[in-house]
Formats: C-alpha cells, sequence, structure tokens
C-alpha cells in the first residue's frame, strides 16, 4: 500500500493539525478521550504541560496567550474536565486574550442517554467564549482547529473552544487526504491582518498639544500588542507623564522620570486630556469617572475593538477614538508628532507637580519600607524581594502576584523595568492563577526566572502544582506570604463569635504557622522557612542562584493586613 493510502486516525489528525499551524505548547489534563492526543501531540514536537488540575492549566493557556501573541491551547477530557476549563477560558475572555480550549465529548450515537461524562459542551461554553465550533467528523477537523487558533487571534483576542468527540477520534482518513484538508484549512490564515487605517490622529495630537494637563494611560492591550518602543518614543519626545495600570507596568520602566504611578490619584484627579492606550475604563480606572476623575477629563482611547470605545463614549467624554492595534496606532500618532514637535518640559508646571508628589509619595514608602520589623509586616518583606529581583539585572524576572494585601502593598513596592513582567489577578481579580501563571511564563520564555509573590490564600488554590514545577524542573520560585488565612487568620468581631458553630475557625483562618515549605520537598523541590530578614535574603539569594523550583514560606504577622487588602495606603 503506498504512503499516501495509508490512513491516520482522529487523533493524530487533531495533532498534526495543531502542529501544522504552529502550536508548539499545550496544557492540560489528559483521559478518556484524549490522552492517545496529547500522545500524539508530543510525538509531533508539541510539549505538553502535563497539570493536576485543569483550572491551573486553564490559567496557564491564558496568560500563555498574552505572554506569546499566539493562542494558549488547553486540552481537558469531557463533562466535568470541560467545565473546570472554562476558569481558564473565562478568565482569556474577560483579560481578551487568545486561548484556544479543546475538550473531548461523548460518542455522538449516545447523546441523550446518560453516556459516560456527557454534557452539551457547546452550550455550556457560550457565555465564556468568542466562537465555539464541533468536529462532527473526522475530515473537519483540520478545518475546525484553524477556525478555533484563527479565531482566538482576531479582532479583539478571547477564548474559543473546539469540542471532539470520542466517536471521531477513532475515525480515519487517509494520509492523501489529511494532506488536502490540512491545505484546504490554510485559508483561515491568508491575510488575516488586514492593513490598520487609523482615523483621528490629527485630532488627538491637537488634544494632547493642547492639553495643560495631559496624562498617558496604557495596559495590558498596549502589552500584548508590543508597543513599548513606540509608547517610550512618545512620551520621550513629548514630555507627558504616564501612568501603566498593574499589568501595563514595565512597558516603560518604573524608574523613569515621567512615571507618576506613586502619584496616580492626583494624576487622574487633575489631568485634563487622558490618552488611554489598551486599556479598558472599567473598575481598574474607576470608569473614567468622578470623583477619582475630573468631570472635565477629555479622553482619547486606543482599542481594538470599536464596540469598547461606543460603550465608554456613553459615560465619558471622549474627544477622540481610535481604533486598532495599539502598536500601529501609537506609530501614527509618532508620525504625526514628529511633522509638528511639542515638548512639555522638566519645568511644566504639571510635570513638576506630579514629580513632587512623586518624591513625596517615595519618601513616605520608603521610609516605611526601611525599617526592619519582625514579626514581618507586609512591607519589610517585599522590600527584601524587590531589591533581589532588581539585582537579577536583564532579563528581568517574571513576577506573578495574587492575594489581597500581598498583591496589592506589592504592586507599590515591586520595581517593574521590563514589558510583560507582571503579571496578577488581572481584569477579573481572578485568585487562583498563581501557579498556573507561573508555568507559563517559564514554558513562554525558557531559562528566564519566574517569582511568585503570593498570599497565602491565592497560594492555596494551585499549591498541588508544585510537583508540576518539579517535573518539569521549572525555574520558579514561590515566595508564600503565610499570615495565617484570607487577610490574616481570625478577624471576627466579639458579637460575630456566636452560634452553634462558634468554636469552629473563623471562615477567613488557615492552620497557623503551616508548613507551606515543606509541600514542595514532598516532590524533591527546595523549600525555606524564614522568619527574619537575615533569613529571607539567603533564602531568596540561594533560590534565584540555583534557579530550581522552590518554596519560600514567609510567616507573617497575621494582624499585619486588612481585609481590604490596601493596608490604608495611598498615593
Amino acid at each position: 500500500m503506498a504512503e499516501a493510502d495509508q490512513t491516520i486516525d482522529g487523533n493524530l489528525l487533531a495533532a498534526k493539525s495543531l502542529a501544522h499551524f504552529g502550536v508548539e505548547h499545550m496544557f492540560g489534563v489528559v483521559g478518556i478521550p484524549v490522552t492517545s492526543f496529547a500522545n500524539r501531540a508530543v510525538s509531533l514536537g508539541i510539549r505538553f504541560i502535563a497539570f493536576h488540575n485543569e483550572q491551573s492549566a486553564g490559567y496557564a493557556a491564558s496568560a500563555y496567550g498574552y505572554l506569546t501573541h499566539r493562542p494558549g491551547v488547553l486540552l481537558t477530557v469531557s463533562g466535568p474536565g470541560c467545565v473546570h476549563g472554562l476558569a481558564g477560558l473565562s478568565n482569556a475572555m474577560i483579560n481578551t486574550w487568545p486561548m484556544v480550549l479543546i475538550s473531548g465529548s461523548c460518542d455522538q450515537n449516545d447523546v441523550g442517554r446518560g453516556d459516560f461524562q456527557e454534557l452539551d459542551q457547546i452550550e455550556a461554553v457560550k457565555p465564556f467564549s468568542k466562537f465555539s465550533i464541533k468536529a462532527k467528523h473526522v475530515s473537519e477537523i483540520p478545518n475546525a482547529v484553524a477556525q478555533v487558533l484563527h479565531w482566538s487571534t482576531s479582532g479583539r483576542p478571547g477564548g474559543c473552544y473546539l469540542d471532539l468527540p470520542s466517536d471521531l477520534l477513532h475515525q480515519t482518513v487517509t494520509i492523501a487526504e489529511a494532506e488536502k484538508l490540512l491545505s484546504a484549512a490554510e485559508t483561515f490564515f491568508i491575510n488575516a491582518t488586514p492593513e490598520t487605517h487609523v482615523s483621528g490622529i490629527e485630532q488627538t495630537v491637537s488634544l494632547l498639544r493642547n492639553a495643560k494637563r495631559p496624562l498617558i494611560v496604557f495596559g495590558k492591550g498596549a502589552a500584548y500588542s508590543r508597543a513599548e518602543n513606540e509608547l517610550k518614543k512618545l512620551v520621550e519626545s513629548t514630555g507627558i507623564p504616564f501612568l501603566p495600570t498593574p499589568m501595563g507596568k514595565g512597558l516603560i520602566s518604573d524608574t523613569h522620570e515621567l512615571a507618576a504611578t506613586a502619584a496616580r490619584s492626583l494624576a487622574i484627579g487633575k489631568c485634563d486630556v487622558a490618552f488611554v492606550i489598551g486599556a479598558r475604563l472599567n473598575w481598574l480606572l474607576h470608569f473614567g469617572e468622578p470623583p477619582k476623575w475630573s468631570k472635565d477629563v477629555v479622553f482619547i482611547l486606543v482599542d481594538i475593538s470599536e464596540e469598547e470605545i461606543e460603550l465608554r463614549k456613553k459615560s465619558v467624554n471622549v474627544g477622540a477614538g481610535l481604533v486598532g492595534d495599539a502598536k500601529c496606532v501609537l506609530e501614527s500618532v509618532n508620525k504625526a508628532i514628529k511633522d509638528e514637535p511639542f515638548c512639555l518640559g522638566k519645568s511644566h508646571p504639571w510635570v513638576e507637580e506630579l514629580k513632587k508628589k512623586v518624591k513625596d509619595n517615595v519618601v513616605r514608602l520608603e521610609a516605611q519600607l526601611a525599617k526592619d520589623v519582625v514579626p514581618f509586616n507586609f512591607y519589610t518583606p517585599l522590600r527584601i524581594i524587590r531589591d533581589a529581583i532588581l539585582a537579577v539585572g536583564s532579563p528581568a524576572p517574571v513576577v506573578v502576584s495574587e492575594g489581597a494585601n500581598t498583591m496589592d502593598v506589592g504592586r507599590a513596592v515591586l520595581v517593574q523595568t521590563e514589558p510583560r513582567t507582571r503579571l496578577d489577578a488581572g481584569t477579573w481579580g481572578t485568585m487562583g492563577i498563581g501557579l498556573g501563571y507561573c508555568i507559563a511564563a517559564a514554558v513562554a520564555s525558557p531559562g528566564r526566572l519566574v517569582v511568585a509573590v503570593e498570599g497565602d490564600s491565592g497560594f492555596g488554590f494551585s499549591a498541588m502544582e508544585v510537583e508540576t514545577l518539579v517535573r518539569y524542573q521549572l525555574p520558579v520560585v514561590v515566595i508564600v506570604f503565610n499570615n495565617g488565612g484570607v487577610y490574616g487568620g481570625d478577624r471576627r468581631s466579639p458579637e460575630e463569635i456566636d452560634g452553634p458553630h462558634k468554636h469552629d475557625p473563623a471562615p477567613t483562618s488557615f492552620v497557623p504557622s503551616a508548613a507551606y515549605h515543606t509541600l514542595i520537598e514532598a516532590f524533591g523541590g527546595k523549600g525555606y522557612l524564614v522568619g527574619t530578614p537575615e533569613e529571607l535574603k539567603s533564602a531568596l539569594s540561594e533560590s534565584f542562584s540555583a534557579r530550581k523550583p522552590a518554596v519560600i514560606n514567609v510567616i507573617i504577622d497575621p494582624y499585619a493586613g486588612s481585609e481590604s487588602g490596601r493596608l490604608q495606603h495611598k498615593n
């Protein structure tokens, strides 16, 4: 029999389709009916990172899409596996990151009969995906794979879903037919990125030129589009101060003289023109409304989605809306400014006002950070961690952070100097992303150090994935701020300690001084227990140098935090 006449099954064709269209990594949990599919993918050169839980694997796939600009792929079993995977898919949708969830499903002939893990998965994923498709015959696999990969990155990125019934995975086609199907499916990627023609450039430049107190705000949309060079050029040619959203930090170094992060309240409260690039006027930016923002502020919005801009026009004054990729839009803006340059200058009243506020707030913060407080508060260990990360140099470690006090205070203390080096709870405020994001960062940037700064509650969502770190020997150091619970143990008032179960632990409390560091030691990783500055410095130095999986258990005063997670930290 000629090779072209030989047959392959749906498992191999699905794996060939992913490889054919450039997929290099998959994340997931295997089992019936997708184990052979995963093995076939590995044999074709796709690296499969196997997790303990689909939720963490899904978070990894979503972050991988953000970090690589290519869809992160999550593979799950049917029914509950698909449902668990919805955590990552919904996270990708809310953050507008490209991701594809692929789930096996029950035999099509047994639908409606109560088959093993039966679920109408197409219906289940609808609220959490921008596009979904079910391949009903083996010949439809290449086309379906091409579609979900294409739609996940087109326009506003997001999550897509592909359903592969178990019977389809065992159907066969000839090798010759498979090649024809793969070639035909390539049409989805022809001219997938049309030339951008942005309107509103002149209006944008005019608004910036005539503003008395302009501000540039950018977010992870700008980071996703790789707009850092264009942003820096815009800031330095115009002298306009800038404010990143949390995951926009590092696109321009936090240490830049025009960074207004430490004067955030003043910057957004008094600016008269805000150039918002790749960031949405959602809760993270107080919806662009008073009292946080001036009632007279004029917004210039840059977004890949025209619908997003039109939505914001209903509630704020949008002087210009520029629809397109942030990098492309900024190239056009910079070109227009170059033709008629302007610059605020260091002595401009607005620049001087912000710089003074930044200096005052930094001095106050550094005074708090300078104290070695033992038992640890949040500031002392965060200062030590900040200094250790900065000492690594370039490439800077990727910092993953989640938790209430840990994440919020860390956002003010930890310094980002390079693009896409901060991953946190994001637009949806998702807790549980920690270890999944760490693994995604380590896989996306081989050899780069990844440092997780986690609250003990956030760590608990995905703590078992420390075994995954050890199994793949990923250079991830997980630092757990252990204060005995959510916000810090038992926070009940005396009148709340009542009722028949009053002797149970508080809903916010965990086992005090839990030995989290021993969890990774069970799998052969390195654990550290620290409670003093000297112990923490030693653990960071050793683990950063080793670049091996490690957990540093940092014991924090259980009364150091607050329920808001902000420790009354203001700027």
